[in-house]
C-alpha cells in the first residue's frame, strides 16, 4: 500500500471530502447549521449513524457558537478535556474545565452517597450557571443537568452524548424533553452510542467554527 495523502491537512480535507459524499450518496441530508457538527463527528468515529442519531434542538448551534466566544465549557470525563482543541480556545478567549478530580468534588460525593460526575454537575451549577456543559460518560450527569434545569439552571448548551448500555438511552431521552420543555438548547446522540470523544468532537466543530478554523489550515497545519 502506498499512501496517497502524507501531510494533515490534506488527510482531513480529503476525509471530510469523502464524508459529504457518502452522506449524500445515502441519501442523508443535514441542515447547513448542524453539518459542521455532524461531519466532526463522523471524522471523529467513521461512524455514519451520527447522522441520524444527533438530534438539535432549535437554535442549538447557533447558540452553541455564541457560547463558546469567550465562554466556558464544562466536561465530564477528563478526556474529553483533554481532546477539546486549546488552540481554538486560546483564539477565542475561552475555557475549558473538567471537576472530576476536584478534591471537593469527591468529597461531597462521599458525602451524599453519590457519584462524582454528580457532584461534578451541581458544582458547574453553581459556580458556572450560563456555561456550555460537555457529558461524553455518564448518565448520572445528564439526569443531574436534567434536575438543575428544572430547579432554575439555563446553560448555554447542553451536549450530551454518553456510551453505553445502562441508563444511556434513558438519560438521554430524560434530557432532550427536559431541555426542549425549558428552552435550553441542546445536541443529543440518541441511543446508546457516544463517548468522551464525541463530546470532544462537537465542542471542537463549534470552536473551529466560531474561530473560522473549520479549514486545517486555519488551525496552521501544512
Amino acid at each position: 500500500m502506498t499512501p496517497q495523502h502524507h501531510l494533515p491537512a490534506d488527510i482531513e480535507r480529503t476525509s471530510m471530502g469523502i464524508i459529504t459524499a457518502e452522506l449524500a450518496a445515502r441519501g442523508l441530508e443535514i441542515p447547513p447549521e448542524n453539518a459542521a457538527v455532524v461531519k466532526r463527528v463522523i471524522h471523529t468515529t467513521a461512524d455514519f449513524d451520527y447522522a441520524e442519531n444527533l438530534r438539535f434542538t432549535p437554535g442549538a448551534v447557533a447558540a452553541g457558537l455564541a457560547a463558546v466566544r469567550g465562554g466556558t465549557i464544562i466536561t465530564d470525563t477528563n478526556m474529553a478535556l483533554a481532546g477539546i482543541t486549546k488552540p481554538g480556545l486560546a483564539r477565542l478567549g475561552g475555557q475549558a474545565l473538567c471537576f472530576m478530580a476536584d478534591p471537593t468534588v469527591a468529597a461531597a460525593a462521599k458525602a451524599d452517597g453519590t457519584t462524582r460526575a454528580v457532584a461534578a454537575m451541581h458544582k458547574a451549577a453553581r459556580e458556572y450557571p450560563g456555561a456550555v456543559l460537555a457529558v461524553g460518560n455518564a448518565p448520572t450527569a445528564l439526569l443531574t443537568i436534567a434536575e438543575e434545569i428544572e430547579q432554575g439552571l439555563r446553560p448555554a448548551l447542553v451536549i450530551g452524548v454518553p456510551v453505553g448500555f445502562v441508563n444511556v438511552v434513558e438519560s438521554k431521552e430524560r434530557l432532550y424533553a427536559t431541555c426542549a420543555q425549558y428552552g435550553v438548547p441542546a445536541i443529543v446522540a440518541m441511543g446508546r452510542k457516544g463517548g468522551s470523544n464525541v463530546a470532544a468532537a462537537i465542542c471542537n466543530a463549534l470552536l473551529y467554527a466560531a474561530a473560522e478554523m473549520l479549514d486545517p489550515k486555519a488551525r496552521g497545519w501544512s
